[in-house]
């Protein structure tokens, strides 16, 4: 049976019983969602299940066939789910697509067959309701377009006056605090100035106006750049002017009985009437007393509605500040996770470029005919490195016996090793955990000859050993390297002192040489 095509990322679930003109027959039933089918595939036991479908149920490894339990007709091995074991069925493809179909959005007439369904109208009809992605609300495909740039409440926009981006429901919120939005001054007239730029133009206008407590006698004119000084300054004198109009308005009220009341005579004990010209001249000055009182009341007033108005405003702006200074902590927030994201994404980058360097490193040195020279600089500074314990072992590239062979090292102790510690170079061969160990003869059992070479080519030193097929040095590698062997007895240090013919311009070479005979 064929394997079942996984590259289809597009795929969609059934097509829905309703879309079907005509009775749907059983065969033609999912198993898993229980609709039409859409592109069919049949597994062992007989089921057929959408693709979309069966992938999914196979996902994360092969399934028993929940329709072979429920019909009683489980048996493993056929009843269980396997990617590999299932295939298209075109036949009952080609009998879905000739059935009849018709669309299921309400105002559409549509009719055809299921094969003109999926390819011609499922998902165009211009009838078919969509999500909104801002502001979720079911609409018309036909009208998206037009409510996404006309009619969401969460659409995107930009402020014309300072490019800032925000959504549609906040633009009042953002005007009472776009630094470009255009306000007008009340003084002079001029429009058209920058928010940002008002308190600047405040100072520098020319015009003035009355101080807003010359309703209770403060005389001043100021420019309006120094009001707020002026208000600053004068607080004092404003509430003595206050102070002095409630105390106007009260007194009457608290004052004793007039002269228009009744009085006891206090010579004869007896009470006489208000003589008429005192009632005259009273009814006279209680007149003037309640126009006086008006006047201030109105007075009073004025300035409850400018404090009023101004308490209105600060709290406006204190709410559109408040609302920015959430949006401004969200971006802030997003921004702080982007840059973590960054972050974790470079540290990956560096780990990946870190490891191609490395790759790059060994295939420029790697060589694949069974044998390596090793050039080491920097001899001096390297054995230096050794004695001190620092550094007292290095590896060569790896090298190997071919394309797909086995895969080698050469592991040198410049300081000697075990027996040769402090007295000789000890040089040990390695084997190395390759791609290609599966194909290869195990345990590894080629000669391996090793040189330290003399750089008048005149006299190499040379050692060569068989491996040892019972070592566990030479098994198939299960990490990364084998336990080196070779030589602890390489070569003398005295022979690298002095003028040596095997140490010049401070390198030395190393050659090993591994027989290919039988491979």
């Amino acid at each position: 049976m064929a394997r079942i095509s996984l590259d289809c990322p597009n795929s969609l679930p059934g097509i829905p019983l309703s879309v079907l003109s005509v009775p749907m027959e059983n065969k033609y039933k999912c198993q898993q969602c229980l609709q039409v089918l859409r592109k069919p595939v049949q597994a062992q036991c007989g089921h057929r299940f959408c693709v979309h479908c069966f992938k999914q149920l196979t996902s994360s490894g092969p399934k028993p066939c929940e329709a072979c339990r429920q019909e009683e007709i489980y048996e493993e091995p056929i009843s269980i789910l396997n990617s590999n074991e299932a295939f298209p069925d075109n036949a009952a493809g080609r009998e879905i697509a000739s059935l009849p179909a018709r669309c299921l959005n309400q105002g559409c007439n549509w009719t055809g067959s299921i094969k003109e369904y999926e390819a011609q109208h499922e998902g165009r009809c211009e009838f078919e309701r969509v999500q909104c992605d801002a502001c979720q609300t079911l609409i018309l495909r036909t009208e998206k377009d037009r409510h996404n740039e006309r009619e969401c409440e969460a659409r995107t926009l930009n402020c014309k006056y300072c490019k800032v981006t925000f959504n549609f429901k906040e633009i009042k919120a953002h005007d009472e605090i776009c630094l470009k939005f255009p306000l007008q001054c009340k003084d002079c007239g001029k429009k058209k100035i920058p928010r940002e730029k008002f308190n600047d133009h405040c100072k520098s206008c020319k015009s003035k106006s009355a101080c807003p407590f010359n309703e209770v006698g403060c005389k001043s004119v100021v420019e309006n750049g120094k009001l707020s000084d002026h208000e600053h300054s004068s607080t004092l004198e404003h509430l003595r002017l206050l102070l002095s109009m409630v105390l106007s308005v009260a007194r009457p009220c608290a004052d004793g009985a007039g002269p228009g009341e009744w009085q006891e005579d206090s010579g004869l004990g007896l009470y006489r009437a208000p003589e008429e010209g005192v009632t005259i001249g009273s009814g006279a000055a209680a007149s003037v007393q309640n126009v006086d009182l008006e006047k201030k009341v109105n007075a009073l007033e004025n300035i409850v509605c400018v404090l009023n108005r101004e308490v209105e405003r600060s709290s406006v702006t204190l709410e559109a500040f408040s609302h920015q200074h959430r949006l401004d902590q969200e971006k802030i927030e997003n921004l702080s996770n982007k840059v973590r994201q960054l972050e974790r994404t470079l540290t990956m980058r560096d780990l990946q470029l870190s490891e191609t360097e490395q790759l790059v490193q060994e295939l420029q040195f790697c060589t694949y005919d069974g044998i390596s020279v090793w050039r080491i600089s920097d001899f001096s500074r390297r054995r230096q490195d050794a004695v001190a314990g620092r550094t007292p072992a290095m590896f060569s590239p790896a090298f190997y016996s071919s394309k797909y062979g086995y895969k080698m090292c050469l592991r040198l102790y410049l300081n000697g090793d075990g027996t040769g510690r402090g007295t000789h170079l000890s040089l040990f061969f390695v084997v190395m955990r390759g791609k290609c160990d599966a194909l290869l003869k195990w345990p590894f059992s080629q000669k391996v000859t090793l040189m330290l070479l003399d750089q008048n080519n005149r006299e190499h030193i040379i050692d060569a050993f068989r491996p040892d097929v019972t070592s566990t040095s030479f098994q198939r590698p299960i990490s990364e390297m084998n336990i080196a062997s070779g030589c602890p007895l390489f070569c003398p240090l005295a022979k690298l002192a002095g003028k040596s013919p095997y140490l010049r311009d401070d390198t030395i070479f190393i050659k090993a040489i591994v027989d290919l005979t039988g491979l």
